[in-house]
C-alpha cells in the first residue's frame, strides 16, 4: 500500500518549535517533489513549502526565514522544521508527493492524512 504519513504536530507556544516528518510507505521518495501544505479552519490550503529530488528548495513568503523543508532519501523521510512559530501558522499539516515541478499538485499524487499544529499561549 502506498501511503505517506506525517507525525510531530501539536500544541506550541508562539516563538516556540516543531518538527514534521512526512514517512512514505510503499514507494520511494527519491525522484518526488515533496511539498508541504496547510489548511487552517474556515481558509483554503495552501502551500508551505516544497522541496525537488535534488534538493531545490521554495516556501511560501509567510513561512521564510522561519521554515527549513529537508530530505532524508536513505530513510525514505521529508521533514519541516518550523522555527518562531506565530499562532497564524495553526492549520493542519500535510504533505504530498507529485513528479510535478513546483510541487503542483494533481489527481492521482500522494497525500498523507495531515497533522495537526496548534500555535496558542
Amino acid at each position: 500500500q502506498l501511503q505517506l504519513v506525517e507525525s510531530g504536530g501539536g500544541l506550541v507556544q508562539p516563538g516556540g518549535s516543531l518538527r514534521l516528518s512526512c514517512a512514505a510507505s510503499g514507494f520511494t521518495l527519491d525522484y518526488y517533489y515533496i511539498g508541504w501544505f496547510r489548511q487552517a479552519p474556515g481558509k483554503e490550503r495552501e502551500g508551505v513549502s516544497c522541496i525537488s529530488s535534488n534538493g531545490s528548495t521554495i516556501y511560501a513568503d509567510a513561512v521564510k526565514g522561519r521554515f527549513t523543508i529537508s530530505r532524508d532519501n536513505a530513510k525514505n523521510t521529508v521533514y519541516l522544521q518550523m522555527n518562531s512559530l506565530k499562532p497564524e501558522d495553526t492549520a493542519v499539516y500535510y504533505c504530498a508527493a507529485t513528479v510535478r515541478a513546483m510541487c503542483i499538485m494533481a489527481v492521482g499524487d500522494y497525500w498523507g492524512q495531515g497533522t495537526q499544529v496548534t500555535v496558542s499561549s
